[in-house]
């Protein structure tokens, strides 16, 4: 007679098809959720997140020592902004946006820590001829942030 742990022991067949097929896995949040956000909202969100800002400092107080400061507030704005997109997915632009940043692999939240680190990966869009522009032909929409970080920004 062999008992249950026994590998020997026979299956029947209930068991044996639940355990011989390997658990379904999550679909990326691009086929599974909300779709992704074309380029328009994107851009939305980091004119008011970072551009804005900083252009506003630069037109009102370039030449003076309160560009300097105004300046430093705007990188602390954006630093903050990365934080709450971490934390909920939404910075204050993606919020107005309606967007969100989440994983590509599952669709959750990236984490402060990463959301500011993917601020910084965006000089890589930049400097490599300002392919910030890649969501309008790559099929995730992504920036190459997104690809190194695997992140997604999705339609709310």
């Amino acid at each position: 007679m062999t008992t249950q742990g026994d590998p020997a022991a026979p299956l029947d067949d209930d068991a044996a098809s639940d355990s011989a097929l390997p658990p379904a896995p999550t679909p990326p949040a691009s086929e599974a959720g909300p779709p992704l956000a074309d380029w328009p909202y994107r851009a939305q969100s980091a004119v008011i997140d970072w551009a804005g800002p900083q252009a506003v400092f630069w037109l009102l107080f370039r030449g003076s020592g309160a560009y300097v400061a105004l300046s430093l507030a705007g990188f602390g704005w954006a630093i903050y902004n990365r934080y709450l997109e971490g934390r909920t997915g939404q910075s204050t632009g993606r919020r107005i946006a309606g967007t969100r940043l989440v994983r590509s692999i599952d669709g959750e939240l990236v984490g402060p820590a990463l959301a500011i680190v993917r601020h910084f990966v965006h000089i890589i869009d930049a400097v490599v001829v300002f392919l910030g522009f890649l969501p309008l032909v790559d099929p995730k929409r992504q920036t190459i942030a997104d690809k190194i970080m695997g992140t997604v920004v999705i339609k709310t």
